[in-house]
């Protein structure tokens, strides 16, 4: 291997290769996380469909913005957070979440936790009942049960009231129960 090339086994290396616009290195830089990032793109996306959209837009931004990855922290979590951004611009514009209204907390605490709701059923069963959720609690439940934003992170990205933001998760939780509880009486 002569002193200019690039190992493109280590993180850094893909990153400085990426960086130089090398096409080797953006290959396997995307073969490395495209899956992983692909989960996270069907999360926010209704179908496969709009999820390979995210995932090629994530990765168009990921390539571009590759100079500005520190080093600091983990290039997955990096990653990660584009492609979520990605997601949620896509949502903005789409004003998903206009005309959503605030619930009471009363209302709010009655469901459970969608942690709970959850336990007992295998991942890509949840993501297709995830996938079926109109969009708006679909991205409030994402972002809140999921990836683990407060109300307030959630308000400040989307634009909305917390209020609204408790209104969609609550929603959302009682859309899973009842989807939930369809699915266990056919049984």
């Amino acid at each position: 291997m002569s002193s200019g090339s690039i190992d493109l086994s280590t993180e850094e290396d893909l990153v400085l290769g990426c960086t130089r616009q090398d096409r080797r290195a953006q290959r396997a830089l995307y073969e490395r996380f495209s899956s992983r990032m692909f989960v996270v793109c069907l999360r926010y996306s209704k179908d496969r469909v709009e999820a390979q959209d995210l995932l090629q837009e994530g990765f168009i931004t990921v390539f571009s913005k590759i100079s500005t990855f520190s080093g600091t922290g983990s290039l997955e979590g990096w990653m990660r957070r584009i492609f979520v951004n990605t997601a949620l611009m896509k949502l903005r514009k789409g004003d998903v979440l206009r005309g959503a209204a605030d619930v009471d907390d009363v209302a709010a605490r009655s469901v459970s936790s969608g942690e709970d709701i959850l336990s007992g059923i295998g991942g890509k069963d949840i993501l297709r009942m995830m996938q079926q959720m109109p969009e708006g609690f679909r991205t409030v439940f994402n972002m809140s049960v999921i990836e683990g934003y407060s109300h307030q992170e959630i308000s400040r990205e989307l634009g909305i009231s917390e209020g609204t933001s408790r209104s969609q998760l609550s929603r959302a939780r009682v859309w899973l129960q009842e989807k939930l509880q369809e699915k266990r009486s056919r049984k």
